[in-house]
């Protein structure tokens, strides 16, 4: 089991190095000719079946059925498996588009590119405080009793939690919303993940105060703000 959550953590991190590279240069790259509707349709359908995966795998039900059908402590490495696959996937199947829609140059280009660096090392932050071992599956992989603890994850409200309750969607936007050349395949990324981030939060917030009680909706009182403080 320690090997297989060891191979999903790997998995987890080369998916998330080509995610870089798809959007720091494969989403850099524009194509000639007229917007292709067929395109956007393909691109918004890879996403929404990564998106699907994520919101399914979320559900304490499915959660249930997994632990029934496999070791409980694999439950997070099989999540990480299915859902760094399915990033590679978006990465390697999507679609080019025609078109620019801004291009910052200067102090202006400066300034972008600093806000998706204060993106990046938020994301790094927030993550470390949840501890990265168990977003990987380590860390539950290496439990040995079979009905243990292995999920088991204290509510964190601190550091940059206390801004905002996703700090690591919070940098998402940061980052796809701030490409100094933003073409429309970039566009279209940040439209279609921002949205689903929308989406999604209300039943993510669900869950959680379904696991932690009281103490998380003491903490939705404490930080009002879901993602963008002062907005939303």
């Amino acid at each position: 089991m320690r090997a297989v959550a060891w191979l999903g953590a790997g998995l987890f991190v080369g998916s998330l190095w080509y995610f870089g590279y798809f959007y720091f240069v494969l989403l850099d790259r524009v194509i000639d000719g007229a917007g292709s509707v067929a395109a956007v349709l393909v691109n918004v359908l890879l996403f929404s079946a990564f998106a699907l995966h994520h919101s399914i795998f979320a559900r304490s039900g499915l959660k249930t059925w997994v632990r029934r059908h496999a070791p409980p402590q694999l439950e997070r490495s099989l999540y990480v498996w299915i859902s760094s696959l399915a990033l590679l996937a978006v990465c390697l199947l999507w679609r080019p588009l025609p078109g620019v829609w801004w291009e910052w140059q200067g102090l202006a280009g400066t300034i972008s590119y600093g806000v998706q660096l204060a993106g990046i090392a938020l994301t790094v932050i927030s993550a470390a405080r949840i501890d990265m071992r168990e977003l990987a599956g380590v860390r539950q992989a290496a439990v040995i009793e079979p009905h243990g603890s292995a999920g088991d994850t204290p509510l964190q409200v601190g550091g940059p939690y206390r801004w905002v309750r996703h700090p690591i969607y919070f940098a998402w936007v940061l980052m796809v919303f701030a490409a100094p050349r933003m073409t429309s395949g970039r566009l279209l990324f940040a439209v279609i993940s921002t949205t689903y981030l929308v989406v999604a939060i209300p039943y993510e917030e669900r869950g959680l105060r379904a696991e932690f009680g009281e103490p998380y909706a003491a903490y939705q009182r404490q930080v009002r703000w879901r993602i963008v403080p002062g907005i939303w």
